[in-house]
């Protein structure tokens, strides 16, 4: 439309100046300021021709997507900094990495015995347990050229961007060899390829599976991925001679946890009273990144106290911070909301006591975050498996809080949202995927419809209703403990797993 107008304005004004330039050739007298006027219209003739024809070149069009030579390239960062004394808690991904860095720094040993380097190793896992930091270890130990890059740069509009953005990026690496190029998120140009993806994903695609072929025994470069969801990368990708190698990065066990913790604290002044292994049982089931931030914000909290030195009671309120939320310290609680959140939270450290769960560490009705109330746990040890009737007990545990208040208060409050849909998703489980239900060692797709759907809701609907009468009944013949616990918690507001534990014996 832009072009029209401008070639609309140019036609008229070579018109106009032709039609002046004709009448003042016929009469100079009538045009005392012919001259000033013509030379005016020449100028503005002139400059909108030179617009004119800069639009029609369409230079302006596309240069931002296709100018990638003069790109940011984050892969100009050959820091080796990071080695595996920065990385903590993942010993068995170490040790099987050292020799794809021996292959690096000792090429010609292998070569010897026929041996040639993993193309590739693909790290996966949930999100926060090290995976980048892991990748720029490789690079540090090896004292290789870093070549980092996220999947969701390859993403453009315009078909071959992507592409040609592959290609520059291990361009790069041939030329720096030896060479660690490092895929983040892997999964937004590697997943499953069909019918409804888009030509320019699909070519991005196909290049990188192309690079990665045309490594040759010479090219002294491993390429390293990432993703949180291996289960959407093509097969193509994860096929041996591109990505020979998966590791699996999980969140770290206590004593990975311990490893972390040091790692993350050796450069802050620690108190006396701070027992590192005593926090790693306190944080069981979270990531790297979440222990780090529990350091960090631990450090904050004692500078904002005025202290020379971090003590065991910044570490216990950022974990509270980090994994709960924010204490809210204004929040004005009716009496009865109170007392109905120290009897939610007292049915909770009850059932989980008496079915010998995991112990509690503390108990708060002050409200974080978005709860109301919460129960810390603590544990010596990590599991990996667990029994039906662990399970079993996990749904009381959850279903503790909302059979407290329906046995003192005749009514249910909207407070246990949260563990309703975690005890309806360990019974989902034992239906669906793991064969602990009475429909036998059978597995199901709970989320499609079908003839066994019904059937199988029933059957979560049994578990869910007979793991509520049992917790019902466990409070019922120990009203008595329940009151003690819920009084003295709505009194002091928080109570320790010490502190629970004498209520209990006395």
């Amino acid at each position: 439309m832009r072009k029209k107008i401008i070639f609309w304005c140019l036609i008229c004004s070579v018109a106009m100046m032709a039609s002046m330039l004709t009448a003042y050739s016929h009469s100079k007298e009538d045009f005392a300021g012919g001259p000033g006027l013509i030379g005016m219209l020449v100028i503005t003739t002139a400059a909108l021709l030179i617009y004119y024809l800069k639009l029609d070149s369409g230079a302006e069009l596309v240069p931002a997507a296709m100018k990638i030579k003069e790109q940011k390239k984050k892969g100009e960062d050959t820091t080796k900094s990071v080695t595996f004394k920065d990385v903590a808690g993942l010993d068995e991904v170490k040790e099987e990495l050292s020799e794809v860095i021996d292959f690096i720094k000792n090429v010609e040993k292998y070569k010897k015995m026929g041996a040639k380097i993993p193309k590739g190793v693909l790290f996966h896992g949930p999100p926060g347990t090290g995976k980048t930091l892991m990748a720029s270890a490789i690079a540090g130990e090896s004292n290789s050229h870093f070549v980092y890059a996220s999947g969701s740069e390859f993403v453009e509009k315009y078909v071959g961007v992507g592409a040609s953005r592959i290609r520059e990026v291990f361009e790069k690496a041939k030329k720096n060899s030896p060479a660690v190029v490092f895929i983040d998120e892997i999964d937004a140009i590697g997943s499953i390829r069909n019918a409804d993806n888009n030509s320019e994903k699909d070519q991005t695609l196909n290049q990188l599976l192309v690079e990665m072929d045309g490594f040759n025994t010479n090219d002294n470069i491993v390429i390293v991925g990432a993703t949180n969801r291996i289960d959407m990368l093509d097969p193509a990708l994860l096929r041996p001679g591109r990505f020979d190698r998966h590791m699996f990065i999980g969140n770290p066990n206590v004593r990975a946890r311990e490893e972390i913790l040091k790692v993350h604290t050796r450069n802050k002044p620690l108190g006396e009273d701070v027992d590192i292994s005593s926090i790693a049982r306190k944080t069981h089931g979270v990531s790297g990144a979440h222990l780090a931030s529990i350091a960090n914000e631990a450090a904050i909290l004692a500078v904002r106290k005025n202290k020379t030195k971090i003590t065991n009671e910044e570490f216990c309120q950022a974990i509270e911070r980090v994994l709960i939320g924010l204490q809210l310290k204004n929040t004005s609680v009716m009496e009865k909301e109170k007392r109905v959140v120290a009897y939610h939270e007292a049915g909770h450290a009850l059932i989980g006591r008496i079915l010998k769960n995991s112990p509690v560490e503390k108990i708060s009705i002050v409200p974080r975050g978005q709860a109301m109330g919460y129960v810390l746990n603590s544990t010596d040890e990590d599991r990996y498996l667990h029994t039906r009737d662990e399970l079993y007990n996990k749904i009381c545990t959850l279903l503790g809080g909302r059979a407290a208040e329906e046995i003192v208060f005749r009514e249910i409050t909207t407070g246990a949202k949260d563990d309703l849909g975690k005890a309806n998703e360990i019974a989902q489980q034992m239906v669906c995927e793991l064969g602990m239900s009475d429909l036998g060692n059978r597995v199901y797709k709970c989320h499609q419809n079908g003839e066994t759907k019904p059937m199988v809701e029933r059957e979560i609907k049994r578990i869910i209703d007979m793991s509520y009468k049992k917790t019902k009944d466990i409070i019922l013949d120990n009203s008595e403990l329940l009151e003690k616990i819920a009084s003295e918690l709505f009194h002091k507001e928080t109570l320790t797993g010490k502190e629970l534990e004498a209520i209990c014996n006395f």
